[in-house]
Protein backbone atom coordinates (compact mmCIF):
# COMPACT_ATOMS: atom_id res chain seq x y z
CA UNK A 1 0.00 0.00 0.00
CA UNK A 2 2.53 2.54 1.04
CA UNK A 3 3.99 2.03 -2.57
CA UNK A 4 0.98 2.70 -4.18
CA UNK A 5 1.12 6.30 -2.18
CA UNK A 6 4.71 6.39 -2.85
CA UNK A 7 4.14 5.87 -6.35
CA UNK A 8 1.07 8.33 -6.74
CA UNK A 9 3.18 10.99 -5.22
CA UNK A 10 5.85 11.26 -7.59
CA UNK A 11 3.72 10.51 -10.13
CA UNK A 12 1.83 13.58 -8.96
CA UNK A 13 4.65 15.72 -8.54
CA UNK A 14 6.33 14.43 -12.29
CA UNK A 15 2.44 15.48 -13.65
CA UNK A 16 2.38 19.12 -11.95
CA UNK A 17 6.29 19.92 -13.46
CA UNK A 18 5.33 18.82 -16.40
CA UNK A 19 2.32 20.82 -16.66
CA UNK A 20 4.12 24.26 -15.63
CA UNK A 21 6.73 23.17 -18.19
CA UNK A 22 4.15 23.01 -20.67
CA UNK A 23 2.61 25.84 -19.33
CA UNK A 24 6.09 28.59 -19.47
CA UNK A 25 5.88 27.10 -23.07
CA UNK A 26 2.76 27.54 -24.46
CA UNK A 27 1.22 30.75 -21.91
CA UNK A 28 1.52 34.07 -24.03
CA UNK A 29 2.38 36.47 -21.35
CA UNK A 30 5.25 36.66 -18.77
CA UNK A 31 2.72 37.06 -16.16
CA UNK A 32 0.65 33.47 -16.93
CA UNK A 33 3.84 32.02 -17.50
CA UNK A 34 4.92 32.65 -14.28
CA UNK A 35 1.90 31.46 -12.46
CA UNK A 36 1.94 28.39 -14.61
CA UNK A 37 5.60 28.06 -13.32
CA UNK A 38 5.45 29.11 -9.16
CA UNK A 39 2.00 27.32 -8.99
CA UNK A 40 3.10 24.08 -11.13
CA UNK A 41 6.32 23.53 -10.13
CA UNK A 42 5.85 23.98 -6.10
CA UNK A 43 3.13 21.23 -6.08
CA UNK A 44 5.52 19.15 -8.15
CA UNK A 45 8.59 19.78 -6.41
CA UNK A 46 6.48 19.54 -3.20
CA UNK A 47 4.88 16.30 -4.10
CA UNK A 48 8.29 14.37 -4.99
CA UNK A 49 10.24 15.51 -2.30
CA UNK A 50 6.95 14.32 -0.28
CA UNK A 51 6.89 10.87 -1.72
CA UNK A 52 10.89 10.65 -1.39
CA UNK A 53 10.29 11.34 2.58
CA UNK A 54 7.06 8.67 2.81
CA UNK A 55 9.44 6.08 1.03
CA UNK A 56 12.55 6.95 3.66
CA UNK A 57 10.31 6.85 6.48
CA UNK A 58 8.52 3.52 6.05
CA UNK A 59 11.02 1.24 3.91
CA UNK A 60 14.30 2.85 5.76
CA UNK A 61 12.96 4.07 9.03
CA UNK A 62 14.86 7.45 8.55
CA UNK A 63 13.04 10.49 9.30
CA UNK A 64 14.53 12.87 7.11
CA UNK A 65 14.66 16.67 8.26
CA UNK A 66 16.14 18.02 5.19
CA UNK A 67 13.43 16.65 2.87
CA UNK A 68 10.72 18.21 5.36
CA UNK A 69 12.70 21.61 4.87
CA UNK A 70 12.92 21.44 1.55
CA UNK A 71 9.17 20.81 1.18
CA UNK A 72 8.61 23.60 3.95
CA UNK A 73 10.72 26.39 2.06
CA UNK A 74 9.61 25.33 -1.59
CA UNK A 75 5.90 25.78 -0.14
CA UNK A 76 7.13 29.03 1.39
CA UNK A 77 9.77 30.90 -1.26
CA UNK A 78 8.18 29.51 -4.51
CA UNK A 79 5.00 31.35 -4.88
CA UNK A 80 6.03 34.59 -3.04
CA UNK A 81 9.48 34.96 -5.58
CA UNK A 82 6.82 34.80 -8.52
CA UNK A 83 4.56 37.28 -6.85
CA UNK A 84 7.49 39.75 -6.22
CA UNK A 85 8.91 38.64 -10.33
CA UNK A 86 5.87 39.93 -11.65
CA UNK A 87 5.18 42.58 -9.58
CA UNK A 88 8.68 43.72 -10.35
CA UNK A 89 7.66 42.70 -14.32
CA UNK A 90 4.60 45.38 -14.25
CA UNK A 91 6.67 48.04 -12.33
CA UNK A 92 9.23 47.87 -15.26
CA UNK A 93 6.33 48.57 -18.05
CA UNK A 94 6.22 45.06 -19.53
CA UNK A 95 3.02 44.46 -20.99
CA UNK A 96 -0.02 42.36 -20.45
CA UNK A 97 -1.44 40.13 -23.16
CA UNK A 98 -3.55 42.01 -26.09
CA UNK A 99 -6.71 39.89 -24.87
CA UNK A 100 -6.42 40.63 -21.40
CA UNK A 101 -10.05 42.00 -19.69
CA UNK A 102 -8.85 44.22 -16.76
CA UNK A 103 -5.96 45.48 -15.17
CA UNK A 104 -6.13 45.36 -11.12
CA UNK A 105 -2.86 47.17 -10.86
CA UNK A 106 -3.39 49.91 -12.91
CA UNK A 107 -5.88 51.34 -10.41
CA UNK A 108 -4.38 50.13 -7.27
CA UNK A 109 -0.51 51.61 -7.93
CA UNK A 110 -1.75 55.03 -9.26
Amino acid sequence: MIDIIVSVLLLLGAFFTLSGSLGILRFPDVYSRLHAATKAATLGVAGILLGAFVYLFVDVGIVSGKLLLGIFFVLITAPISGHMISRAAYNSGVELWHQTKKDHLKNELK
